[in-house]
């Protein structure tokens, strides 16, 4: 399940970069679309959580889940929404994929925690695989904006770093609530936010958000991006731990490749394919560790059925 969970994650946040971009071009404010899909999706999978018995309201008015949502879903979105106007979605993605390094490093700078050789090493083979894929494709026009873009992608990502620690670090408090019910808190608290940032910041045109284009990015973000893609990222949090699910970001370079290739025919360099194998590389060596137990308790079954 973990796996699959892993896979199925991937390949929807591979697509919802997609999904933004449309509705953005159909002229949808970037924050307040964003607040209005989280906290949208947020409600609706609160709501359900509370009709099955595997959450109460007073989850609602706990800090922990405010300071997650400031992290995960306020802080990573509303600066990579800023700076996508002035940085290209290559160098955004690269940027962004220095998710699990930073991880890495708030662990065992920060939390003292040990790192393997084999997770440290993997996640910078991983980072390298991605700016060998989307090498190619970057175009850098160095400005001031483009500068501070680039920066506030960076601060993203700490934000994302640490609300994904935080929010492992809290976990245990909430044993007997749902991984989905504490994601759809912090995701309301988060655009909440987002729609405050929104009306201090954007022009909310009613007409552009009732197009088709901005209508369907709109849905497919709320219903696949946000209540299946965050809940199964933060299920596989729960689950294991915060650098293996992080991945995602090394691996949604190869869904928007293979897209690219299937819908546009377009050609693959040989660059890119060295990206791609490197990534994979990068990704085992992350998990290694897990995969090794894997195995060990698959051969320690299997020789229990022998032996029976």
């Amino acid at each position: 399940m973990v796996i699959f969970g892993y896979l199925l994650m991937c390949m929807i946040f591979g697509t919802t970069f997609l999904a933004i971009k449309v509705g953005i071009d159909a002229g949808a404010p970037p924050f307040f679309s964003a607040g209005l899909r989280f906290l949208l999706a947020g409600i609706i999978l609160f709501i359900w959580m509370i009709w099955r018995g595997r959450a109460s309201v007073s989850l609602l008015f706990r800090k922990e889940m405010m300071f997650t949502g400031m992290g995960l879903t306020f802080g990573t979105f509303s600066t990579l929404y800023w700076a996508e106007q002035y940085v290209s979605s290559g160098i955004a993605a690269v940027l962004s994929a220095t998710g699990p390094i930073m991880i890495l490093l708030l662990q065992t700078s920060i939390l003292r925690q040990k790192a393997s050789i084999a997770s440290m090493s993997g996640c910078f083979i991983g980072f390298i695989g991605v700016i060998l894929l989307l090498l190619p494709s970057v175009s850098v026009e160095v400005s001031l904006f483009w500068m501070l873009g680039c920066i506030m992608i960076l601060i993203g990502e700490v934000c994302y770093s640490s609300g994904v620690l935080y929010s492992k670090h809290v976990m245990p408090r909430f044993a007997d609530t749902s991984p989905i019910a504490l994601n759809a808190v912090q995701m309301m608290y988060g655009g909440a936010m987002l729609l405050v940032l929104s009306l201090f910041t954007e022009h909310v045109h009613i007409g552009a958000l009732l197009t088709l284009h901005a209508v369907s990015s709109l849905l497919y973000l709320i219903v696949v991006g946000s209540m299946m893609g965050h809940s199964i990222f933060y299920w596989l949090v729960a689950k294991t731990n915060p650098v293996f699910p992080s991945t995602w970001l090394y691996i949604s370079p190869l869904i928007a490749l293979g897209l690219g290739v299937f819908l546009y025919n377009e050609v693959v360099s040989w660059l890119a394919g060295i990206g791609v194998i490197t990534i994979i590389v990068g990704i085992v060596l992350v998990n290694i560790d897990a995969l090794r137990q894997a195995i060990g308790k698959s051969e320690g079954a299997l020789e229990g059925m022998q032996s029976k």
